[in-house]
Order: structure tokens, then sequence, then C-alpha cells
């Protein structure tokens, strides 16, 4: 474990499959290791990093549920990573919510960010930042090509 902060998700009794999914849907991710209280049993803690953010996940404690209070949120490159990380996140029992976020099947909320919004959000024109602003509080899942139009007043 070479991060000295890292996130603690508690998943009693689903955190091997929890980590297992998350790891095969973000690029650049991998399982760290993680260690039990005896040999051959599951594993409490699980260290794993997702696009080389630290995280840890915890196969024991309360069955505490996720709220949007927190969420983990990914940068995607364009239109077609988003949108395969929202589909792949929302498999099995996930749930959209809406500006871009969505709830996995393990409760966890998720913000899936297109590159381009930043970037929009970012430029001197106010009115410009504003229309992205209003399209995106119209999405429930971000949609670049709008996010743009909007930006240009289309």
């Amino acid at each position: 474990m070479s991060a000295r902060v890292r996130t603690c998700l508690m998943l009693p009794g689903k955190a091997e499959e929890a980590v297992a999914f998350y790891v095969s849907v973000v690029p650049d991710s991998r399982v760290e290791g993680g260690f039990s209280a005896t040999p051959g049993a599951p594993p409490i803690i699980i260290d794993f990093t997702l696009a080389g953010t630290p995280y840890q996940a915890l196969n024991a404690g309360l069955d505490a549920a996720f709220t949007e209070a927190a969420s983990i949120s990914v940068l995607c490159r364009d239109q077609a990573e988003l949108d395969r990380l929202w589909d792949a996140l929302l498999a099995g029992g996930g749930a959209p919510i809406e500006c871009g976020w969505l709830r996995d099947r393990f409760g966890l909320c998720w913000q899936l960010v297109p590159e381009a919004m930043p970037r929009l959000m970012a430029q001197a024109d106010a009115a410009a930042a504003q229309r992205v602003m209003a399209a995106m509080m119209g999405m429930v899942k971000l949609d670049v090509a709008k996010l743009e139009a909007a930006f240009r007043g289309d």
C-alpha cells in the first residue's frame, strides 16, 4: 500500500465483487492487495486503484448506505468513454440520477463528467457558461454535443 491516504468504501459481504467490478470498468485500474483475519477467509480489506486513485474496500462493518454526499467523479475523455462507463455502471441494478450522476448496483454514486465540461465552463464568456450549465441541468446522462451546442448558442 503506497498511498498514505485512501478513501475507504464499506461494502460488507460485497467488497470482493464490487472491487472486481470497479477495476474491470474503469481503465488503468487494479487490485493492489488485501488481507484476511484468517487464512482462506474472505479479505477484510482490499486495496485497489481506479485510474491511479487509491481506494480501500472494507468487507466488514455496518451495512451503511452510500449517499450522494460522497461520489466517485470520473473525467471521461469523450462521449464514447462516458457512454461505456454509464452503461457498465448501470448494469445489474444501477439507477440514473441527474446531471451526469448515477448510483451503481452496490449503491455507490458516480459522477461521469466529459473533459469538455470544465473547458466549456471555464471560458470568459459568462453567458455561454450559463447556457452550458442550463443544458447540463436538463440532462440525466451528459451529452457532449448538446453541451457544446449550448455553449455556441445553437
